[in-house]
């Protein structure tokens, strides 16, 4: 089903992981139908360069979101800091709270794993398969396991429709370089997110923090939503 033939509201759903119209199955994780083939392309030039493109995470859906966050939240899960050291959330207030777990973990809602078109990817050729996947940047860096993929993608990634939102520390989202997003979709399904849309999905569900999240709802998703590096072409 094209987005054409979809209403506003269904894409706004879409948008916010409430709704799995545009989504396809692929090698046993959910993408958005759009991004198939050229995500096919990117994995047969990788493998051609040596490297076994794997998929870690896809589409994540608004309960599996809300319940990442709010085990966070509850420091029922770690958070961790750009230095990869886990932070002590009991004594922050709730907005605090919020932004050290952005720095990772988007916001329910505001995921762009809810669009299908987001995926973390890791090289497995480079590992065992017993080997414990921590998407974490020393992995992907440096003598990471990752790295030499890592610095492939940085030279070839667009050319098949793809690009790192989390490039760059630009103050929101720490940079993350196993996160690629089909930049044609995505862009077109950020234009069915919106604040009146978050507020009501988050105002009617069980979200850990809601009072602080909506208090400060616009200046969160300017920050770390909308606030991303931006595709070369």
């Amino acid at each position: 089903m094209s987005q054409s033939t979809l209403t506003a509201q269904q894409l706004a759903e879409c948008a916010c992981g409430k709704n799995e119209l545009q989504l396809v199955e692929y090698q046993g994780y959910k993408l958005h139908k759009e991004i198939v083939d050229d995500f096919i392309r990117l994995q047969n030039a990788a493998r051609d360069a040596g490297f076994e493109l794997a998929i870690a995470s896809s589409f994540r859906d608004f309960e599996r979101q809300a319940l990442i966050w709010n085990a966070k939240f509850t420091g029922q899960r770690p958070v961790l800091n750009k230095q990869q050291q886990h932070v002590d959330l009991a004594s922050m207030p709730d907005i605090e709270k919020c932004h050290a777990i952005m720095l990772y973990s988007a916001l329910p809602g505001t995921s762009r794993h809810h669009f299908g078109t987001d995926l973390d990817i890791f090289d497995q050729a480079a590992v065992s398969a017993d080997y414990k996947l921590q998407l974490e940047p020393s992995e992907y860096t440096g003598n990471g396991p990752f790295s030499a993929m890592t610095q492939w993608l940085d030279n070839h990634l667009e050319d098949y429709g793809f690009y790192r939102p989390y490039q760059q520390d630009l103050g929101g989202v720490a940079p993350e370089p196993w996160h690629i997003s089909h930049i044609q979709q995505a862009q077109q399904l950020m234009q069915h997110q919106s604040i009146d849309a978050l507020t009501d999905i988050i105002e009617n569900s069980e979200v850990a923090g809601k009072a602080a999240i909506l208090a400060h709802l616009p200046q969160l998703y300017q920050r770390y939503v909308l606030n991303v590096s931006a595709p070369a072409v």
